[in-house]
């Protein structure tokens, strides 16, 4: 989950202890976990296209697809699925929303709303 990570860096920055803290310290806390990856790119990109066509590098490329699947696989079943799912009615609201957002194309904050409103109106309804 790098969003959250990036912004707790930030956070961390601002509320640690020793100097610099507040808007310094989450300025240089937000540079520094961003400065490896931006470095990294910057020194890949001029060999990108060589790299690309070598074929060592396209089975690594796949199998880090591969390995990104599992992890957000894993990801959906903990915390999510354990979290959320726990009736066939929750499911059904799950597959809805799943169906939206792929076959529908609907902005994901619209399917938010619609889930939680569906999750309401039903708990009002069957209970």
């Amino acid at each position: 989950m790098p969003g959250p990570l990036f912004t707790f860096s930030a956070y961390l920055g601002t509320v640690m202890g020793p100097a610099p803290h507040g808007w310094l310290g989450a300025l240089i806390c937000l540079v520094a976990i961003f400065l490896p990856s931006f470095l990294l790119l910057i020194a890949a990109l001029p060999y990108w296209e060589t790299l690309r066509r070598m074929p060592a590098v396209q089975s690594a490329l796949r199998g880090v697809n591969a390995a990104v699947v599992g992890i957000l696989l894993a990801a959906l079943y903990n915390p999510v699925w354990t979290s959320a799912i726990f009736s066939p009615r929750d499911f059904a609201i799950g597959i809805i929303a799943f169906l939206l957002l792929v076959l529908w194309a609907v902005p994901p904050w619209l399917v938010v709303i619609a889930g939680a409103g569906a999750t309401a109106a039903l708990s009002a309804i069957i209970g």
